[in-house]
């Protein structure tokens, strides 16, 4: 028998239109003063606006001033803005990005020190920070129940996670509909996140039975739904789907951590401009092989494939390397920019600490030739 810990803290309000019942939310748990923190898409769509206008002056100024991999001065400036308005919650209204950047804020806010503090280790998150409202507009990174955020300080060059308890938002508002305006190339990039924090989740060495069903459940999901949400923008049940797998993958790895390819990811989003989750579909499917075929959890990755109907480990790698051809993203290093006397640096910068989390060991030689295939 073995023993386990599960903790998931962050009520999850799900379902399509769930965005018009934020005004009641804000009344049931008695908040006054706001800041919407908001990704520039929806502002120039007038999402944002219409929020702010239904909150019955609830929420008092918008913040979008933040970039796809957020940097600790959009942090500072978000966390000023909470100390100008004197808000004493926020809502977050957007991607992964937008999450990260007002996660950390909401902390920031209620110190006399900055971000850059956070992500050097010279300060650390030691308390409850003001009160956040994810609400998610993409259905990838799953922020809304994680305690996670990446930052970027770009005077150093550091990226870098920032994870606390204290970090949790205090509500998760996830309606379908806010995805729909998600155009092809980000739904198959987000949608490939999903699928890496799921399949990452089942393999990783911190997994266990509660997170094994989230993973399963979000990675059959995505499979069934991913190409369908890709090719018809405006199908409701291929957003629900997905937005579905991406907040039950965030009730996995928020606990098990993700692994080699998202360790990998990072310096492919940093150095090649990769989105981060097609960042992550570039070696998913090769870790996905080296996992199914060797190690201690090789036997139970293909008992997983052939319940998500495929006849085998290397036909589910298969499979999310169709989908990657389909839905054009890169699949050599070529295509990614790549070029082979860049390799040994790109090894180098790919062992972040989740590639431990993998449950095969992967030396640098070993990720090389991984990298090396895929030319």
């Amino acid at each position: 028998m073995e023993n386990f810990f599960y903790k998931q803290p962050v009520p999850i309000d799900f379902g399509f239109g769930k965005l018009d019942q934020l005004p009641e939310i804000l009344d049931r748990m008695n908040l006054k003063r706001g800041l919407l923190i908001s990704a520039p898409s929806m502002v120039r769509a007038g999402i944002a606006r219409r929020v702010m206008e239904q909150s019955g002056n609830r929420i008092v100024g918008i913040f979008s001033d933040i970039q796809p991999n957020p940097t600790v001065v959009n942090t500072d400036a978000c966390a000023a803005m909470l100390r100008d308005y004197q808000c004493t919650f926020a809502v977050a209204l957007g991607g992964g990005s937008v999450m990260d950047c007002a996660k950390a804020a909401c902390y920031v806010a209620g110190t006399t020190y900055c971000a850059a503090d956070l992500l050097s280790g010279a300060r650390r998150i030691d308390r409850h920070g003001i009160p956040m409202i994810a609400v998610p507009t993409t259905s990838g990174t799953a922020s809304e129940v994680t305690t996670a955020s990446v930052l970027t300080d770009t005077e150093r060059g550091i990226k870098a996670l920032l994870a606390s308890d204290y970090l949790y938002p205090i509500y998760a508002l996830v309606d379908p509909e806010l995805t729909m305006s998600c155009p092809p190339q980000v739904t198959a990039a987000s949608g490939f996140d999903v699928l890496a924090h799921s399949l990452e989740a089942y393999y990783g060495k911190k997994h266990q039975p509660l997170t094994d069903l989230a993973a399963e459940r979000a990675a059959s999901l995505v499979f069934t739904h991913l190409l369908d949400a890709y090719h018809e923008p405006e199908n409701k049940e291929a957003r629900a789907r997905m937005s579905e797998a991406s907040v039950t993958a965030g009730l996995a790895f928020s606990l098990t951590q993700t692994a080699a390819a998202h360790a990998c990811s990072y310096p492919l989003t940093q150095d090649y401009g990769i989105p981060h989750g097609e960042a992550c579909a570039f070696t998913l499917p090769s870790f996905w092989r080296i996992n199914c075929t060797e190690g201690p959890e090789s036997a139970r990755l293909q008992r997983f494939s052939k319940r998500l109907g495929f006849k085998s480990g290397a036909d589910l790698a298969e499979r999310m390397d169709q989908m990657k051809k389909e839905m054009k993203l890169h699949i050599t290093l070529e295509e990614a920019g790549i070029h082979l006397e860049d390799l040994d640096d790109l090894v180098d910068k790919s062992f972040a600490p989740n590639m431990s989390n993998n449950p095969v060991e992967i030396t640098k030689e070993r990720l090389k030739t991984v990298y090396q295939n895929l030319g």
